[in-house]
């Protein structure tokens, strides 16, 4: 039975994506295990395709089990930013929709033809709009933060700048994750959330497609850089004394 601390991260694709596909999140080789791993502890993984920040924070409201996790958590990871920066040629509750369309035929067929264009807008339209605005992500980032600190104060909270892409999917376009970016570093910096730059650990990987064959997930070399990189950053915030507190009415692991 693992007794080392437990990793509560939120995450989108990149944290159970591997060279092939989705894993099961107890796949030892994706990036939250890996990290867990080095610090002799587990990890808890709430996450979804595509999720933003914003899911993060809808996460954090509406989910029981997060409320569960959020008791036992030694240190959580806001693993998201990402998804935020991709172009996004139909708004979010459109392109999202599409899943809803009936008949099946009418689904299958509008869903071929919005893959189909979408790297064509994405050029056309220079990457904008992206999935969430750069202002939003910090805000969403921001909200969930203030609200964990109130209910755990002295709980390690770490985050990740956006990852980059080669995804011919997009068009080969980022416009957004520059800008989200420093958004990102600007709010975490006020806020004394520590970063994990992660374009400088997987980027070369990713741009030099050795991940995934759609340019925007990693390969397990990539998931091994990213877990033993988060690790680094996470060890010496669980070696401050007293941390961490947990919730009211409940025992500390």
């Amino acid at each position: 039975m693992t007794t080392g601390p437990r990793l509560l991260v939120f995450g989108d694709s990149l944290s159970f994506h591997g060279p092939e596909g989705g894993c099961p999140a107890d796949e030892p080789r994706l990036w939250p295990n890996v990290a867990a791993r080095a610090l002799g502890g587990s990890a808890d993984l709430v996450a979804g395709i595509g999720w933003t920040a914003r899911d993060v924070w809808w996460s954090l409201t509406g989910d029981p089990r997060v409320w569960a996790d959020l008791h036992t958590a030694d240190v959580v990871v806001l693993a998201v930013g990402s998804m935020d920066t991709l172009p996004s040629p139909l708004p979010t509750y459109l392109r999202t929709g599409l899943r809803y369309l009936r008949p099946d035929g009418l689904r299958r067929v509008t869903r071929r033809a919005y893959l189909a264009a979408q790297p064509r807008l994405s050029v056309a339209l220079r990457g904008r709009p992206a999935v969430l605005p750069p202002r939003l992500t910090a805000r969403y980032l921001r909200t969930s933060v203030d609200a964990l600190r109130v209910l755990r104060p002295s709980l390690p909270i770490v985050g990740w700048l956006p990852s980059v892409h080669r995804a011919p999917s997009y068009g080969y376009v980022h416009a957004a994750r520059a800008e989200t970016e420093r958004r990102i570093a600007a709010w975490a910096a006020g806020a004394g959330v520590p970063l994990l730059d992660l374009p400088s650990v997987v980027g070369g990987h990713v741009l030099g497609g050795h991940g995934n064959a759609d340019g925007m997930h990693w390969g397990w070399a990539g998931h091994a850089a990213v877990g033993e990189a988060m690790a680094g950053l996470i060890a010496p915030l669980l070696t401050r004394p007293g941390a961490p507190t947990p919730l009211p009415g409940t025992a500390a692991t």
